[in-house]
């Protein structure tokens, strides 16, 4: 299916593997010019190359950046816009926060939270709104997680701003609606990433079981039995950048396999 967007200029945050990265491949096979930025310059490079081979070299760009960092995202969208022009497509995405319930957190804690997974995504939604506004035309991508709508005791950080996020989302697609500019939030459920592997270990160590038991249980947890694979998350998320969402804006759309029961 012809998505649309063949020559748009997308941003994904996060990008060196997991979700992230199944998002900036599909953007690029649907024939986005790709800017990515991670943490770890090995990790990015490869990812990057493996884009490359996709776009060719041209339109494919990584940078090295820490999205709780305010310059290091000033600095990603600098070098995407001297390099590309105006950004079509912001895909905000990051690594979650500690794994531990309330009492166990402290203010460090929840301030680094505040500063990885909100603040970046005010930031960067900050940093591409002008040039969307200005030609009529933009998708904004907030990965965020299950856990905004269904919370999780042990993820405590994560459930208070993933449902703050998706409150944002809301108001960010009121906001910018007039403009032809489209937000809206992904919830992914559980995901064979390694943010699954590390809380099926926390998890495991706090049971007394294996991190394989751990992560069958969740599994059974799940109507369709099973983790969801990167790329199940990125085709929705690809979906939601294209012209066929052209009528979709302040939706939290959850891919979770069926785990979430609200009706809502």
């Amino acid at each position: 299916m012809d998505m649309g967007i063949a020559g748009r200029v997308a941003m994904v945050a996060a990008a060196s593997k997991g979700i992230g990265k199944a998002i900036a491949v599909g953007l690029a096979e649907a024939g986005c010019r790709l800017s990515v930025c991670a943490r770890t310059p090995e990790t990015l490079t490869a990812t990057a190359s493996e884009i490359a081979a996709l776009v060719g070299e041209e339109s494919v760009l990584s940078v090295t950046a820490d999205v709780s960092r305010a310059e290091d995202l000033e600095r990603w969208f600098q070098r995407t816009t001297e390099t590309f022009g105006a950004v079509d497509i912001l895909v905000t995405n990051t690594g979650g926060p500690p794994a531990a319930r309330f009492m166990a957190l402290s203010d460090a804690q929840w301030e680094a939270g505040v500063q990885s997974t909100l603040l970046n995504v005010v930031r960067l939604t900050r940093l591409v709104v002008p040039g969307m506004q200005a030609r009529k035309w933009g998708r904004i991508i907030h990965v965020t997680s299950l856990v905004a709508k269904q919370p999780s005791d042990d993820l405590t950080i994560s459930t208070t701003l993933r449902a703050g996020i998706s409150a944002l989302t809301r108001t960010q697609a009121n906001q910018f609606a007039p403009d032809n500019i489209l937000v809206n939030a992904l919830l992914p459920g559980n995901t064979l990433t390694d943010r699954a592997y590390h809380l099926a270990n926390v998890r495991a160590q706090a049971q007394g079981i294996t991190p394989e038991e751990a992560l069958a249980q969740t599994a059974q947890k799940i109507p369709l039995g099973r983790l969801a694979q990167p790329r199940e998350i990125a085709d929705a998320a690809v979906f939601l950048a294209s012209e066929r969402a052209s009528y979709i804006t302040g939706i939290s759309l959850l891919v979770d396999g069926g785990v979430c029961q609200s009706p809502l």
